[in-house]
């Protein structure tokens, strides 16, 4: 079932800022449109959404917290009258699961608040809105989790974090497999070290943490969100329409 023969729509979770914010402009410039959601900042969010019309595309910022389960059904019902009012009939072509939270605490002082805080916004908010949204995806359509270079490179203080985003590895690799008789394809991006807002602004606004990060790097230096963002609409493209249940780091090549 296909939705526009012009154009293709993006769901994009956290879409107001760093990651998520760069995505949308990139998925623009390649003449999606997108369906953002944000937390906190409205004002945030309809700036993207005026950058993406700056771009030639079209996008419709909805509130969502993805650490509340009990939200996803009213959501649902705002995405279908946003894909109205894009003139989609109740079906879109891309989801990008990127909202998240940081975490940095020990494995001995990180308290159940802490953890279920992470497991609500990190694996079961992922799980549960994917499941909510699938009957409006086209079949033929496109998912990317964001996931984090903490599965790989192990750094004291991110043990509850760096799980969380295994989790969510390891439950791509099961979507791939149970909607691929659905023809759509489900990957992970695990970014390194990037310069956002996330961590409170730990790499970009520290200088001497991101130098330790870009001597640890072969590239020489901190990821940008311009090197996560193209990834990402890549990957939902018809570019890499074979590329299927794979991890996919980002980071310059980080600790290697």
């Amino acid at each position: 079932m296909t939705q526009n023969s012009q154009r293709k729509i993006a769901i994009v979770t956290g879409g107001s800022r760093g990651l998520g914010r760069n995505t949308v402009l990139n998925l623009a410039r390649r003449s999606v449109d997108s369906i953002l959601t944000y937390n906190s900042s409205r004002a945030e969010a309809e700036k993207v959404v005026a950058l993406v019309a700056e771009a030639g595309a079209k996008a419709i910022a909805l509130k969502l917290d993805t650490g509340d389960a009990h939200g996803f059904d009213p959501f649902v019902d705002a995405v279908k009258q946003a894909l109205a009012d894009l003139g989609a009939a109740e079906r879109f072509d891309y989801l990008v699961n990127n909202a998240g939270t940081s975490h940095h605490n020990s494995i001995e002082a990180t308290t159940g608040d802490e953890l279920d805080m992470l497991y609500n916004v990190h694996f079961k908010g992922v799980f549960f809105l994917t499941q909510k949204l699938l009957p409006l995806i086209n079949d033929g359509g496109r998912i990317v989790n964001l996931s984090s270079g903490l599965t790989r490179i192990i750094v004291p203080g991110s043990a509850a974090y760096g799980a969380m985003k295994g989790a969510v590895e390891v439950l791509t690799r099961y979507m791939a497999k149970e909607l691929g008789p659905r023809h759509i394809a489900v990957n992970v991006v695990a970014p390194g070290a990037i310069q956002t807002d996330f961590s409170g602004g730990m790499v970009r606004d520290n200088p001497g943490l991101n130098q330790r990060v870009a001597e640890m790097t072969a590239l020489g230096r901190a990821g940008l969100p311009d090197d996560i963002g193209p990834m990402i609409a890549s990957l939902l493209s018809e570019d890499n329409r074979w590329v299927n249940a794979q991890r996919i780091e980002v980071s310059g090549g980080m600790s290697i």
